[in-house]
Order: C-alpha cells, then structure tokens, then sequence
C-alpha cells in the first residue's frame, strides 16, 4: 500500500479506502508520466483555497487521479475522445465503490471537461478545481498564484523530469490513432505540430459541406 496522506503546502491527500484504492489502480495502469495527476490534487486544492471554493477532497482526488487514464494503450482504439475514456474509467470505479450518482457526475463531468476551457470554471467546484489543476500543471496557468515556496515542496514530492516534452509526447500517442476526436478541442494542436500529414477539422467546412442545400 502506497503512502497516501503525504501533506505539501498545507493540503494533505484524502486518507480514505477510496483514495487509497484508486491510487492502486492508478499507480498500476498508468506511466509515471500520467502519474503528474497526483500533481494536479495539490494544484486544484491551492486554487481552491485561492477562490474560496468549498470542495470535497475525496471527488477532486479521484478526479484528478483519473483524469488521464484514457490515453492507455488499451483505450487507443475506442474512437472517442480520451477525456471521455478517462471518465468512464473513474465512473466504474466510483460506481463499484457505492458511490452516490451525484458525486459520481461530478467526477464524471470535471473529467470529461479538463480539456475544453471557458466552461468548467462556472461549473461545482470540484469540477472546475480539476481543471486549474490540470491548467496549472501543463499549461502554467495562474502559476504566480501559488507562492514559490508551496510550489517547490509540491514539485519536491512529485517531480517533473522533462515533463513538457513528455506530456506532449504522451498526447501524441494517446491520441494520433483516433485523430478525428480532436475535432473542436485543443489537443488538435498537439497533432498537427507531431504528426505528419495530419489536417485538423474545420467548422466552417463542416457546415458549408453539410447535406443541406441552404
């Protein structure tokens, strides 16, 4: 069993059968890449407190935790955006655990959403936690709102090695063999600067091109 209550910047991970189960799972199936989620808890809970947001620890746990799965190996081949896999995935294991369906939709929908911004913010608090978490970590967003100390001794726990490289690296592959689900979202950024050949979709052509006459 995994240390699970390690405390850095005065945000402590949950110490419940949940969290600890779902660090397992995680841990297991995932890269020490995917592994940044961890990461992401800590971000998310800083920013919490920055916003004033009342949140439930444990959900934001397992949302962030979970957040990534989808860009396993085994999901490659579903033909749906990665985020949704990962959400799926959480939704299983919450759904196994008893969880109540309101808290299961909301770690479903902070998942699901991580990578669509402008709208999880104006969304339950664990929802949009996920996301400035997962802002925060990749995208250095709001990244002067934690003081210099709190972020060295989260970054101190859980390490960064080359990570912008990674990440990408990581996006790459989780999502060049189902490229048509970046239609509309960032992660049609990642393709076409890494994968040749590739041609992001277009709205306006969608819409010009469709059956319609007028």
């Amino acid at each position: 069993m995994p240390v699970i209550g390690p405390t850095a910047a005065g945000v402590t991970i949950p110490d419940t059968k949940l969290a600890h189960e779902a660090t397992d799972l995680v841990r297991a199936a995932a890269t020490d890449l995917v592994y940044h989620s961890r990461r992401v808890y800590f971000w998310g809970s800083l920013q919490g407190r920055n916003r004033g947001l009342s949140y439930d620890p444990e959900l934001l746990y397992i949302g962030a935790m979970f957040h990534d799965l989808g860009l396993n190996e085994q999901f490659r081949g579903s033909g749906r955006r990665f985020e949704v896999d990962s959400a799926d995935e959480a939704r299983r294991f919450l759904q196994g655990h008893g969880v109540p369906e309101d808290s299961i939709r909301r770690v479903w929908t902070a998942i699901a959403l991580h990578t669509t911004p402008g709208i999880p913010e104006f969304m339950e608090p664990e929802v949009a936690l996920v996301t400035a978490g997962v802002e925060y970590d990749v995208l250095g967003i709001g990244y002067r709102d934690v003081g210099d100390a709190d972020r060295a001794e989260i970054v101190a726990l859980h390490q960064r090695p080359h990570f912008k490289r990674n990440s990408l690296q990581a996006f790459t592959e989780g999502i060049a063999p189902r490229p048509e689900t970046t239609f509309g979202n960032v992660k049609a950024d990642v393709l076409e600067r890494y994968v040749p050949g590739f041609q992001r979709g277009n709205f306006v052509d969608v819409i010009l091109d469709s059956d319609w006459p007028e």
